[in-house]
Order: C-alpha cells, then structure tokens, then sequence
C-alpha cells in the first residue's frame, strides 16, 4: 500500500466518522489527512507527510475552537422566547450565581451585571447554554 493510498483511507475514514459524530475537528482531521496525501503524492518523505498532517490538523483544531467559542458567545434565536419573562428566586449563591424556578423547573442563572441588586424576582435577558441570564425586571 502506498503512502498516498493511506493517506486518502485516512481521510475517508474520518469524514465518514464526522458524519456520525457532526463535529468539525473530525473533517478538519480529515483535510489534514488530504494535505499529507497531496505531500505524498509529490513524493515527499513520510516524516514529511506528517508533519503536513500535524501542521494542518493542529491549526485546523485551534481555527475550528475559536470559531467555536465565538459562536457560543452568540445570543440563540430561543432567547427571544424567554426574554422578558420573570422568573422567581430560590436561592442566591456566594458567588453572584442563584438558582430560579422557570417553566415548572429550577434552573442556574445569573445576573447580566453583577452592580444589580439580588432581587426575588427577576427578568430573563438571554441564555448561555442552559444558564439563564438574568436582570432586573421591567415592571
């Protein structure tokens, strides 16, 4: 078996992978897969190959983390659901955080400023993840 031949299963593989898991690092992996088959392709040397591989692959991880924990920061669409409701405080923790009761459940949340005072009630602002953000309510 060739080094080109590896290279390409490689990248098969890996993208057949990212169809099951739907990450990007998977098909990042698998275009750094594709770069080092190109490499040897031109018959560049196997440590050569790798290094293409790694190269790639590490870079292609770190753009597809930034890109990610950028679009994390983005508001959900789902926000606009929740915005403006009231919530209910169970407990407020030492550290700014509390725990609210919304929708017949109990949820984490904290305060969109921290110079807001610690209220019993509440007003969703937005969401991080399953934490709700919480501010003063628009009475």
């Amino acid at each position: 078996m060739t080094a080109t031949f590896f290279w390409w299963i490689a990248a098969a593989v890996l993208i057949g992978a990212e169809l099951i898991t739907g990450t990007f690092y998977l098909a990042v992996l698998a275009v750094a897969a594709a770069l080092a088959a190109i490499a040897a392709h031109f018959e560049l040397g196997w440590t050569a190959q790798v290094v293409v591989a790694c190269v790639a692959g590490v870079l292609g991880c770190l753009a597809v983390n930034r890109w990610r924990s950028t679009q994390a920061a983005v508001a959900s669409p789902l926000d606009a659901l929740d915005a403006g409701q009231t919530v209910r405080v169970l407990e407020w923790r030492a550290d700014g955080t509390a725990r609210v009761a919304y929708r017949g459940s109990t949820w984490d949340a904290e305060l969109a400023d921290t110079n807001l005072p610690q209220a019993e009630v509440m007003a969703i602002v937005g969401t991080r993840g399953n934490t709700l953000v919480i501010g003063k309510p628009s009475i």
